[in-house]
């Protein structure tokens, strides 16, 4: 059965903006984990909309954490908010992805550090979602312990840093293990994910730092360098967390986006 969302929002920029962004966070990372980018002087002058994914960081709990419902429940949040862009990261760039790929969204999207295979990810996350299956929750109370020490060279503030890691830890092991099982599984659904999404024809954006936060496999980046209306981008350095350690190139992305999609006719 379809349930209404109660969804987890940050808002910023004037309520009478010509144009709407919407962001949807990392996996087990909430709204608030958009601040850098949302502070970004030029994006001042947009509506920006952070969304908390359902079931993440505490919040209430879809039907089923598969991508396709997580995407057919943000694309009516993209409705309700009049978006002009989307932005995700990691986990949000995947539910971007479908909404794309199927339709649901078609204005342009910036993807970050996504992964569109299982290729894309590290063999031992792989390895802990599928322990899940075996093991219950216990993999994924591991998973947001080492958190603690993987944030540890994050580019931000030591309060900023405990801020966000406290927003990680605030997710429930048994939920987590659903969010990793429903994106694992997204992940190997479709055979040539990166064909699938140019074949949408939407403006596309995809983006991850030269070390840290995942990649394309060979083929995906053959693939999505040929679309026509596909940009890929590498930002030089390592990174884990780009909205938090790269949020001025990210809102550079963002206003090319912004210019793609021109004012929204009010």
């Amino acid at each position: 059965m379809d349930v209404t969302v109660k969804w987890d929002l940050l808002v910023s920029g004037p309520a009478d903006a010509q144009q709407t962004v919407l962001l949807l966070p990392g996996g087990l990372n909430s709204a608030r984990s958009y601040a850098e980018v949302m502070a970004e002087p030029a994006l001042a002058r947009c509506r920006l909309v952070a969304a908390t994914l359902p079931g993440h960081c505490g919040t209430a709990p879809p039907e089923d954490f598969t991508i396709a419902t997580l995407a057919r429940h943000t694309a009516r949040l993209v409705e309700e908010q009049a978006c002009d862009v989307v932005v995700g990261f990691s986990m949000g760039a995947t539910v971007a992805h479908e909404m794309v790929a199927t339709g649901a969204f078609t204005g342009p999207t910036v993807l970050m550090g996504s992964s569109m295979s299982p290729a894309d990810e590290p063999a031992f996350f792989r390895a802990i979602c599928r322990l899940g299956d075996v093991l219950g929750s216990l993999p994924a109370a591991a998973l947001l312990k080492l958190m603690g020490p993987a944030s540890k060279g994050m580019r931000v503030s030591p309060e900023r840093r405990a801020e966000l890691l406290g927003d990680l830890r605030s997710n429930d092991p048994h939920t987590v293990r659903r969010i990793l099982r429903g994106y694992l599984d997204y992940l190997g659904e479709h055979e040539q994910p990166a064909t699938r999404l140019c074949a949408a024809g939407v403006p596309v954006w995809v983006a991850h730092a030269e070390k840290g936060d995942g990649g394309l496999t060979a083929d995906e980046r053959r693939t999505l360098e040929a679309c026509p209306h596909a940009t890929v981008v590498t930002i030089p350095g390592t990174s884990y967390f780009l909205p938090n350690e790269e949020p001025r190139r990210i809102a550079e992305l963002v206003v090319d986006a912004l210019a793609a999609a021109g004012p929204r006719p009010r």
